[in-house]
């Protein structure tokens, strides 16, 4: 079997799909073979065999012990393993780990063996693997290098996936113990001490998961373990790098010592997370230990990365970085952190009182100099943003995920603003202004303090703060300086950016605003070109004025003109740009868009074209003809919208014609998304000819396509065009003789028919409700309950609540005008054996509460009302589910204990469901939250009032993703769709009042039935 397995694992790292395939297909089928996981680990062990492929065997292992070590519920692919298999696994594996022998190729292979043991762990440690913990600690005192490297991956693996936070006080004292002898001898290799120093880091991330149930004895274990470790850690950060005669390229000899320092640095910054209170009062000497560094580190970084073009990034096997510019990036990071414990800030702010001024203060200009330094466009950068400008923007988008030292420069200056204030202007500008004196100034550094100017700049303007006009004067004069530098294309880019930002608030820097439309086409360097697009929009922004609408649009298009276009295919921020700025344009002035003679909405298209399949510019792209066609609305000029429809239709239907409807076309998709929008806001009557301009290309869209993504917005499309023009949509023939409304129908059955998934059909209720009320008894006849009852059919079915919205709303339409005809039709018709009342108010009230849209939960709210007060007994007779029945204990469950115990909820009248649903939308409606919400809010305010939650001493961070959490508990963030709505809630309040004077519906048996804070919602509603 081994050779068999050797051949199959050999086809599976083959680049072709179909031998690839088929041996993923015999390794599923060799599962079976009870041979299977011992000829794995056989193959694992062969040295005679390539490095790749033993990886390949043990990875291969790892999955099938993953699945079949020990499977959860009733799993029909289980493959069972023996137990004698198990332990000689166990012992197998865990040796290979350990093992003496220190080749390169070796420690790849135990790296994969050390994951494996932790797969294995999760499962059998400690209770059925006890000895593995004593035999890795015992090996690490005694053992040679390349068993020390086993032992330690084994526990940081360990660490990572398999101890649980309730074995952590009786394991983690030995783990750390163990690891720090490692770390603090200075006879073992750096690497490896790196390694102890990243499995102390584990630690703490374990820490921080137990320290929410058991505070005070984890804090005070942290405590102890710092005692010791902080020292150690202090000395490592300052102590310098060993001596080289060269260093144009980092030296082997540093890569141990910068893996060691980036660990523990990487550590520093966890401490500080988890015990912040812990690390406080030693923060004054990482600042200065740290700051040194950094000016140490600066020559360096400048030989290798600036004026050298060194290898970033580097890793070990172990994943462990060894590179100068980690090493950078994490001490920029570490000392932004130590700037904001409060020991570091006073004594900062001490020393700028003591010099009377920011920019006599020494510790400023130094920091300045260092963000300068480190700031500066590095070789490798250079040379890709001039292969591809895309990269160049993706920078000043802050999409890049490269997070590099000069954005961390970036960052520190907006946190040293939002410190200092304009202050930071200040300092800032009294070093920079050294940088453009003298016989030979460095560009590289010109460019830095400008992009620095920047980032700070930005921050501000997104914060509303206010810049000082003469600091913007100030910057205005190097700008003026960086553009007119012809030699020095990436240092002119910079200076054309800094020009837009300040034209956002600075009237004299929109003088530019001609000089940068010129050098959008006329500047030799790509990347100029692309940085005056960009900063256009910024001189729009600040009040360009009307006569430059025409030049800046001639000017991209210009630029789009002078390009090979299939270039543009993969340039995404470029395109993201041009559409950016062709949309600030568009605001300018939209009647001069729409003009017969402007070509700016073909520029759109052009764009659209060659970047479909991005998500940016789909969602930029709709937003342009969405403002666009609003706009149009607003002004209510049915002239103007034709002539949208007259410019925009042309290219949307021919997108229909060409494309594969049978396939995933992202053109196809933009195109009906457009389409949707335009319609959206289409005038009334819409212009003649429309309807048998589009509609012949979306009933082909309906009818041929199978993507949601076209279907939905196509489907939005016809119910607009029934909404705003229904006259022209009945009066229309097809080319076959049908009628509009026969297409209509043709279209919803095929939109209700069950081989469509629910996410395509999404939209099929709207076009149903339209129709049918445009329509009405007297067009569709005897097809308005076939319609009806084929519209409670899928609703059976379904189960993605957008289309079961949209399909309960045809329901809920008609109930605002006729409750008691939708109640009679529905106890009449039978849907696969059950009552159709039963059905669809079960699926209505069961999913009410999930309801988005403004005018989609008004209406849903009336027509429940309506139901309500039908007081009809065959309403009665229905039986929902209503509150969640919590089950005992507080335990997270698993999603197989789930299968094998669903959630159970109480059982409830219909009648008590809607005014329980009424009662919530009554909250909603005055954009206040339930009393239960409320009060879960606050408790999460308050609880941890009374511990240490780490940070205390440091300024605050900010957690978006926490914020935003807290916001929605507490019911101060709206999500745009169920949101306070002063008319829903006076209708409610209205029809509650009278409900309770008038007892509809016997209102007074089913307020007894409700919660107490529901009854304490109506009470305070009566007074």
């Amino acid at each position: 079997m081994d050779a068999h397995l050797v051949r199959v694992l050999v086809d599976t790292q083959k680049p072709q799909e179909a031998p690839r395939k088929q041996a993923e297909l015999e390794l599923q089928h060799a599962q079976r073979n009870p041979d299977f996981p011992l000829a794995l680990t056989r193959i694992g062990l062969s040295q005679q065999l390539a490095v790749g492929i033993r990886q390949a065997s043990l990875s291969a292992l790892r999955r099938f012990v993953e699945k079949n070590w020990q499977p959860e519920g009733n799993d029909p692919d289980h493959v069972p393993i023996s137990d004698e298999t198990k332990e000689y696994l166990k012992t197998t594996i865990l040796n290979l780990a350990i093992a003496p022998e220190d080749e390169q190729d070796e420690r790849k292979v135990k790296v994969s063996a050390s994951l494996l043991i932790s797969k294995i762990a999760v499962a059998d440690f400690p209770h059925n693997w006890p000895n593995l913990l004593p035999t890795v600690l015992g090996i690490m005192p005694t053992g040679n290098d390349a068993q020390l490297h086993g032992a330690l991956r084994i526990l940081q693996d360990l660490v990572e996936e398999a101890i649980t936070d309730e074995q952590f006080f009786s394991l983690a004292r030995d783990i750390i113990t163990a690891c720090y002898e490692v770390a603090l001898n200075v006879n073992r290799k750096s690497q490896h001490r790196a390694l102890a120093v990243a499995v102390l880091r584990a630690c703490f991330d374990l820490m921080e998961v137990v320290k929410d149930g058991h505070k005070k004895e984890v804090k005070a274990f942290a405590d102890e373990v710092l005692s010791g470790w902080l020292p150690f850690m202090e000395q490592v950060v300052s102590s310098p790098l060993p001596e080289v005669a060269n260093a144009d390229n980092q030296p082997e000899e540093w890569y141990g010592p910068v893996a060691l320092k980036i660990q523990v640095l990487k550590t520093l910054i966890k401490i500080k997370t988890v015990f912040g209170s812990l690390l406080l009062p030693q923060s004054p000497k990482f600042f200065t230990v740290t700051w040194q560094e950094l000016k140490r580190l600066g020559p360096v970084y400048e030989a290798l990365y600036v004026t050298s073009d060194s290898q970033s990034r580097l890793e070990d096997t172990d994943g462990l970085p060894y590179s100068v510019d980690v090493l950078v990036l994490d001490e920029l990071d570490f000392l932004n952190q130590c700037m904001r414990a409060s020991p570091v800030a006073k004594s900062l702010e001490a020393e700028i009182a003591s010099h009377g001024s920011v920019h006599n203060t020494p510790w400023v200009l130094e920091l300045m100099e260092i963000l300068v330094r480190y700031g500066q466009v590095s070789q490798e950068e250079e040379g890709l943003w001039e292969l591809d400008v895309s990269l160049y923007l993706a920078e000043e988008t802050s999409v890049s995920s490269n997070y590099t030292a000069r954005t961390a420069c970036g960052d520190l200056l907006i946190k040293m603003g939002e410190w200092m204030g304009e202050n930071a202007f200040v300092g800032l500008y009294a070093f920079t202004k050294t940088l453009f004196v003298g016989e030979h100034p460095s560009w590289q550094k010109q460019e830095a303090a400008l992009f620095l100017f920047i980032s700070l700049f930005n921050d501000f303007y997104d914060c509303e703060k206010n810049i000082p006009l003469d600091m913007s004067h100030a910057w205005l004069e190097l700008v003026n300086y960086a553009i007119g530098r012809q030699d020095l294309p990436m240092l002119r880019a910079r200076g054309y950016l800094v020009a837009g930002a300040l034209a956002r608030t600075f009237e004299p820097a929109l003088g530019l605003l001609d000089a940068v439309i010129t050098a959008m086409n006329q500047d030799e360097s790509e990347l100029v070109q692309v940085a005056c697009v960009k900063a256009v929009e910024g001189f729009i922004i600040g009040g360009a004025p009307i006569e430059a609408q025409v030049p800046i649009i001639v000017a991209i298009q210009q630029f789009l003109e002078s390009k090979d276009m299939s270039d543009l295919d993969d340039a995404e921020d470029l395109l993201v740009t041009l559409l950016d700025t062709l949309r600030s344009a568009f605001k300018m002035d939209y009647r001069i868009v729409l003009s017969p003679e402007s070509k700016a909405l073909d520029l759109v298209f052009l764009v659209v074209k060659h970047g479909a399949a991005n998500l940016q510019v789909d969602g930029l792209v709709n937003d342009i003809f969405y403002e666009l066609a609003e706009r149009i609305q607003q002004i209510e000029d049915p002239a103007l919208y034709t002539a949208l429809c007259s410019k925009a239709l042309p290219s949307i239907t021919s997108t229909f014609d060409v494309a594969n409807l049978t396939q995933d076309e992202p053109l196809v998709t933009i195109a009906a998304e457009i389409l949707a929008v335009l319609l959206n806001f289409g005038v009334e009557p819409l212009p003649a000819g429309l309807v048998a301009t589009v509609l012949p290309k979306v009933n082909r869209l309906l009818m041929s396509s199978d993507e949601a993504e076209v279907l939905r917005p196509a489907a939005e499309a016809v119910k607009y065009m029934l909404q705003h023009d229904h006259q022209q949509m009945f009066n229309y023939q097809d080319e076959n003789g049908r009628s509009g409304l026969e297409v209509c129908l043709h279209i919803i059955d095929r939109l209700l028919g069950q081989n469509l998934e629910d996410n395509a059909a999404a939209e099929v209720g709207g076009v149903a409700a339209e129709l049918v009320e445009k329509a009405g008894q007297e067009r569709l006849g005897p097809f308005l309950q076939q319609l009806l009852q084929a519209v409670a059919q899928r609703l059976d079915s379904a189960q993605n609540v957008g289309l079961i919205q949209s399909l309960i709303l045809v329901f809920a339409r008609l109930s605002e005008v006729g409750a008691h005809d939708v109640v009679e039709f529905l106890s009449s018709i039978n849907i696969n054996g059950q009552n159709g009342l039963q059905v669809v108010l079960t699926k209505w009230l069961e999913n009410s509460v999930n309801f988005v849209g403004y005018e989609e939960t008004a209406r849903n709210i009336i027509a429940l009302s309506k139901v309500y007060a039908l007081n009809d007994p065959r309403v009665a007779q229905v039986q929902v589910r209503g509150q969640l029945i919590i089950p005992e204990g507080n335990r997270i469950r698993t999603r197989s204990q789930t299968k094998l115990q669903p959630d159970q909820y109480t059982i409830i009248p219909a009648p008590l469901k809607i005014l329980k649903l009424l009662v919530d939308d009554l909250v909603t409606a005055s954009g206040a939250q339930p009393a239960s919400k409320v009060a879960a809010a606050a408790a999460s305010q308050f609880a941890d009032l009374d511990s240490d939650d780490g940070s205390e001493g440091w300024e605050d961070e900010t957690n978006d993703l926490v914020n935003l959490g807290a916001a929605v508990s507490a019911g101060n963030f709206d999500f745009g769709d169920k949101v306070r709505n002063d008319e829903t809630g006076e209708y409610l309040r209205v029809f509650f009042v009278k409900a309770a004077q008038e007892n509809t519906a016997n209102f007074q048996h089913w307020f007894e039935l409700l919660s107490d804070e529901e009854k304490g919602k109506l009470r305070e509603l009566a007074q």
